[in-house]
């Protein structure tokens, strides 16, 4: 039997945390940054999909519908970046809550094509690793969403270090998803907030991971980054060089380019040379097929834009699904 085709990048809307929310001053200060950081026509633009896309984001037979048509056998289903890390304790912990039983019952509908990731509050760092515990021993969830920035604070923080180290522990994935970008209305016209910002966001946080040596430190941890982890792979060496010649770039034992290979990134890349050079930096198996299912930032052809690359078949057959399974099912607690 052939393995199946996974698709390691999926969204859910969950209506329930977003009435938790509504009202709030931390929610109306998020839409506010929001604003300034896209145009009117963007914001336009994201309002009509969200409406238009409401079915594909929290219907079951919907989804599984599109997978078909996508030719995808099993989808990773993470919350669409709600993580609203502004949240105060109390209201942080039910909304984590909220979202993780919503994933998982979502999930549980279709448990043998869908496998969730949940949220936690990273804001606070020990209720994040108590709630990681109980989405995953408790929820069955395979890991969780989190952003690249944590209000103003790095992923790479030793703040957070008792959350990958639990990860660590649980054997769970760390799925590194942008949600809007921290350059503001630099980028606000022509949706290059998305286009453009998304990937520096990713960009750097994953150098702060690197650099300031949390991949050292946590050496098992399950790291993923959407969009194919942003400009890195493409610009790693300019990174390897700061590491030889600066010695305040030395917060990392090895060069940086040897951790892309200690982490995983989707295949959202686009076109076949950016895939096959993606592979070619970080190793085929350290890719996954990622679609952003169901935006339109997405694809809907993410095994034939994987055939275009014209890998070798071993290759083509692990980026398609071989590596997402070994990433969701091996050192699991």
């Amino acid at each position: 039997m052939s393995t199946p085709v996974v698709d390691f990048h999926g969204h859910l809307a969950v209506p329930e945390a977003d009435a938790l929310v509504a009202g709030s001053a931390g929610f109306a200060a998020e839409l506010a940054a929001e604003q300034r950081a896209h145009s009117p026509a963007s914001l336009a633009a994201n309002r009509a999909q969200l409406q238009r896309l409401a079915e594909k984001l929290t219907d079951v037979e919907a989804r599984l519908a599109d997978l078909d048509a996508m030719s995808v056998d099993i989808q990773v289903v993470g919350p669409m970046p709600m993580h609203h890390y502004w949240a105060e304790p109390d209201l942080a912990v039910r909304l984590a809550r909220t979202v993780n039983e919503a994933v998982a019952g979502h999930c549980a509908a279709a448990p043998e094509r869908l496998h969730g990731l949940g949220t936690v509050p990273l804001q606070h760092p020990d209720l994040a690793v108590a709630l990681l515990d109980t989405a995953v021993t408790e929820l069955g969830l395979y890991g969780i969403s989190v952003s690249t920035t944590v209000e103003g604070r790095e992923l790479a923080d030793p703040a957070h270090n008792g959350v990958w180290a639990k990860a660590e522990e649980l054997g769970a994935v760390v799925f590194v998803h942008p949600w809007g970008c921290s350059l503001g209305e630099r980028l606000a016209s022509n949706y290059l907030g998305n286009t453009v910002g998304q990937p520096i966001e990713t960009t750097v946080a994953l150098s702060h991971l690197i650099f300031t040596g949390v991949l050292d430190r946590f050496p098992r941890l399950k790291l993923v980054a959407a969009h194919g982890g942003g400009y890195l792979p493409t610009y790693i060496g300019r990174s390897d060089h700061a590491w030889e010649v600066r010695p305040d770039a030395r917060g990392c034992a090895e060069p940086p380019s040897s951790y892309l290979r200690r982490m995983w990134f989707d295949a959202l890349v686009y076109v076949p040379r950016a895939l096959r050079h993606l592979v070619e930096e970080v190793g085929a198996d350290r890719v996954v097929l990622g679609t952003d299912h169901p935006f339109d930032m997405g694809v809907t052809d993410p095994v034939a834009r994987l055939d275009a690359a014209g890998l070798d078949p071993a290759a083509r057959d692990a980026i398609a699904g071989g590596n997402a399974l070994d990433l969701l099912l091996k050192g699991r607690a």
